[in-house]
């Protein structure tokens, strides 16, 4: 069983997949405490609901890319076999995680997108850095920036791990409302590093509101 915020189907907004219809699974709870959290309803008790539910769910929903996202997934023990479920039943499967756990349980196959905390969270002592060992080329990092500091903090997460080296994404966010996309995109521009500027796509289809 599996404690579960909600389910739906939806365009995902982020990540490498950004514009691709997902059905999402959110589960729910996480223990941390992020400055821009956008997902407080999740952290929650949510509903409990077999794996065999949410497999069924899956499949209802015609689509073959599934996220299983927070709160914070990786709380949840039961998890990585979900996702393994996921897996051999012919999903591809994104798991996203606040980083703050370590990843070793999540079966191969599964494209990890992993958050490095950053000062401005308020969480980047948390960062679980055994993880970045872990990553390859199908997996992805992402870093949601609140600031100029947070940015060149990132860059340098970045290089101190070889993140770029292993093959992975390294994605950058700016906190919704407080970083001018223009100012994001400029400090980008200037790090000379390997990142990708991202942008929430689901928020600017439909606003910050959940189940999207």
């Amino acid at each position: 069983m599996l404690s579960v915020c909600e389910t739906f189907s939806s365009i995902q907004g982020e990540s490498t997949y950004a514009g691709l219809p997902c059905f999402f699974i959110r589960l729910a709870g996480c223990s941390g405490c992020c400055s821009y959290c956008d997902t407080e309803y999740a952290k929650t008790p949510g509903v409990e609901r077999a794996i065999s539910e949410l497999l069924a769910a899956a499949r209802n929903s015609g689509l073959k890319l599934v996220e299983v996202t927070g709160g914070e997934p990786m709380e949840q023990r039961e998890t990585p076999q979900l996702c393994r479920l996921l897996l051999d039943d012919g999903f591809e499967v994104l798991l996203e995680t606040n980083g703050a756990i370590p990843l070793d349980a999540v079966p191969a196959g599964v494209h990890r997108i992993v958050d490095c905390k950053l000062p401005s969270s308020g969480m980047a002592e948390r960062n679980c850095v055994h993880n970045y060992d872990l990553l390859g080329k199908d997996d992805e990092v992402k870093f949601v920036v609140g600031s100029r500091a947070d940015l060149e903090y990132a860059v340098n997460v970045a290089e101190k791990y070889r993140l770029a080296a292993k093959g992975c994404a390294l994605l950058v966010s700016p906190v919704w409302g407080k970083v001018e996309l223009p100012a994001l995109a400029q400090w980008v521009l200037e790090s000379g590093a390997p990142l990708r500027m991202q942008l929430q796509m689901h928020k600017i289809i439909w606003g910050d509101r959940r189940g999207v």
